[in-house]
């Protein structure tokens, strides 16, 4: 009952602030007169490509909605990697993206605060001697990493002895890697790396993150007065119940939703 009635409370702001909508925010979020919105195929957890193609899955709901709210038109702008929204942001080329958190990223990007929270985790050989992530850091172990992804800049920063071997493009292309050159781990989010394992008998994926990736909204930086509604927007999303119903419907309920504020 009282998620019925925050969900009513939410729907008639949601009703004021689509007509309320600062013009500077509209200025921001939808400079062509059209919200661009980045949809990163490279993660499977936010988005999936429907029968029709049409992008689907949590980001590609909270572009619709919010889109609804500043009663603007939206479009679709598809990426098979983070990095390659994170360079079209850079060059303003859309106006909000779904990426995480990372502080290589943002010098470039206002971020709200997360609304999922995933697992970076490693995929390793069924009989490979290591048991958890510390195994893989040594000497002579090396990784297979999606480039620019999430967990390659967080691995780039904290690995002390494992060398990356990073792999262009999206989804499956760090396992693709992993098996060519016969490396001793894939890093990956957790979900999709599990998937191939009960594919594949001979690999297993460590039970042990080696990173939790928080996932937000983003735009390119500079849009301040955006950045705020996108903070709200997003705070709101979590509370009603929208993110959560969001997973459940693409058969990602085994996401968590980030708290609110963090």
């Amino acid at each position: 009952m009282i998620r019925i009635i925050l969900a009513v409370a939410f729907a008639l702001v949601a009703q004021h602030a689509a007509a309320q909508a600062p013009a500077d925010v509209l200025k921001e979020l939808a400079p062509t007169g059209k919200l661009r919105a980045a949809i990163n195929y490279g993660n499977s957890v936010l988005a999936q490509k429907g029968p029709d193609g049409e992008p689907r899955g949590v980001s590609a709901d909270l572009s619709r909605e919010l889109a609804k709210r500043l009663g603007v038109p939206f479009e679709y702008v598809t990426f098979t990697a983070a990095g390659r929204a994170f360079e079209a942001a850079k060059e303003n080329k859309i106006d909000v993206l779904f990426v995480a958190i990372e502080q290589v990223r943002a010098a470039e990007i206002e971020f709200t605060p997360p609304y999922v929270l995933i697992e970076g985790a490693y995929l390793v050989l069924k009989d490979s001697p290591a048991r958890e992530p510390a195994d893989l850091d040594q000497p002579g172990k090396r990784i297979a990493v999606g480039e620019n992804s999430a967990y390659d800049l967080y691995l780039t920063r904290t690995l002390k002895h494992a060398k990356l071997s990073r792999a262009e493009g999206g989804c499956c292309k760090n396992i693709d890697l992993f098996r060519a050159e016969k490396l001793d781990a894939a890093a990956g989010v957790r979900q999709p790396l599990a998937e191939y394992a009960k594919q594949h008998t001979d690999v297993r994926v460590m039970e042990k993150p080696f990173q939790q990736i928080r996932q937000a909204m983003g735009t390119p930086k500079g849009r301040t007065a955006a950045a705020a509604y996108l903070r709200s927007f997003i705070e709101e999303m979590k509370a009603s119940g929208f993110v959560a119903d969001a997973l459940a419907r693409s058969n990602q309920g085994d996401a968590q939703v980030a708290p609110a504020g963090g």
